[in-house]
């Protein structure tokens, strides 16, 4: 990279700071400034800026909103895999769905809602599980909503389509029944389940164009990259959209520390319930 486009300042450093808490909420540690120049510089070099002051210049402008969308999922991280912390599947399966189930062949609606999506391990891993416990929940008024910020991870998790080695996780006796092997060895989820989840981009700290309520909601390991008020301000909005009784599942790291103002009570340490 020439010297004018590899230079990277703290003024650089401290503008994509702001827009990252502006545009997502992010907090990003001082601690971040290399990670963010490993990050950020792919997409300098990409968008052919001369330098990263050119190009957050062209992001902050209207001309720029797009490739705004570019940095922001630059800055973000998809780490997922299916039935990631198999406590909260094995709850799911036991706990919430045996109770729903009766409730929505009676003509109840049940919603679940997987708030960081990313690319789909995660949706698709509580589709499994609600159709183990709820095998006819696909003929029924079930769905599983499923959002992420990243529109190009939403469109991968849309497909449902994975490699030999993303799908190792998943019991063998699941993959057969819910997916189906394509010629390039490749896995695709197929049948009834894909009812299930529906896909949307969405930002977790903008405004929500949701209706109704959920009987779980999966929120983990993203409040991790947001500071205090911010995700305390999440954790009151997902406990809103819980109906009582209703459980969040946060990440093994998290905790949500105004259970009790968001009415909601820990019984277990990663699992809240809204009180009725």
């Amino acid at each position: 990279m020439p010297a004018s486009e590899s230079e990277y300042t703290d003024a650089d450093f401290q503008r994509v700071r702001q827009i990252a808490r502006e545009q997502a909420g992010i907090h990003l540690p001082t601690t971040k400034k290399a990670l963010v120049y490993s990050r950020v510089s792919r997409r300098v070099r990409e968008r052919g800026q001369g330098s990263f002051q050119a190009y957050l210049d062209f992001v902050t402008s209207s001309a720029g909103e797009g490739e705004m969308q570019n940095l922001i999922f630059a800055l973000t991280t998809n780490v997922t895999s299916f039935f990631r912390e198999k406590n909260h599947f094995d709850h799911l399966e036991s706990v919430v769905i045996p109770h729903l189930a009766p409730q929505v062949r009676a003509g109840r609606r049940g919603r679940v809602w997987s708030a960081a999506c990313s690319t789909g391990q995660e949706p698709w891993s509580i589709a499994m599980s609600v159709m183990t416990a709820f095998p006819d929940a696909a003929s029924h008024d079930f769905r599983i909503l499923a959002t992420d910020i990243n529109a190009n991870v939403v469109a991968q998790a849309t497909e449902g389509a994975y490699n030999a080695e993303e799908v190792e996780a998943i019991p063998a006796g699941r993959k057969s029944q819910f997916m189906e092997p394509s010629d390039d060895g490749d896995y695709r989820f197929a049948g009834p389940i894909r009812r299930l989840p529906a896909f949307r981009v969405l930002n977790l700290n903008a405004s929500w164009p949701i209706q109704g309520s959920f009987s779980a909601i999966f929120c983990r390991n993203v409040v991790i990259y947001f500071d205090d008020a911010t995700r305390e301000r999440l954790w009151q909005r997902l406990a809103d959209k819980l109906e009582p009784g209703g459980f969040l599942y946060v990440g093994h790291s998290e905790r949500v520390s105004c259970a009790s103002a968001c009415g909601l009570i820990q019984v277990a340490p990663t699992i809240y319930r809204k009180d009725h």
